[in-house]
């Protein structure tokens, strides 16, 4: 079994704990994920996912999901993590726009 990306594990974590308008700080993501300790990588990716479309930065508070982007974030992890179609759908349950999503 491959091991996913650092991104694609930080990703999943986010994904897992998500609650709407509740961020997660950077020491809680990073301790939370199967990174095997690559902190200064995961620091670097979790600078990186603060600017993606797909999520919200709140500051010291930490990073959460932006709803309204789980179209861009589905890509991701359909392209870049190699998720199944059936995983996404099962676990992204707020997007709503995941009938009509262009998988290609």
């Amino acid at each position: 079994m491959e091991k996913p990306s650092v991104k694609c594990a930080l990703l999943a974590t986010m994904i897992a704990k998500h609650k709407w308008g509740t961020p997660i700080a950077e020491d809680a993501l990073l301790s939370l994920s199967a990174i095997d300790g690559d902190y200064p990588t995961a620091r670097e990716v979790y600078d990186d996912l603060r600017s993606e479309p797909y999520i919200t930065y709140r500051g010291g508070r930490g990073i959460e999901l932006d709803q309204s982007n789980f179209e861009l974030l589905a890509d991701v992890l359909y392209h870049e993590c190699g998720w199944e179609k059936w995983e996404i759908e099962s676990r992204l349950k707020h997007y709503e726009g995941i009938d009509d999503h262009d998988w290609a």
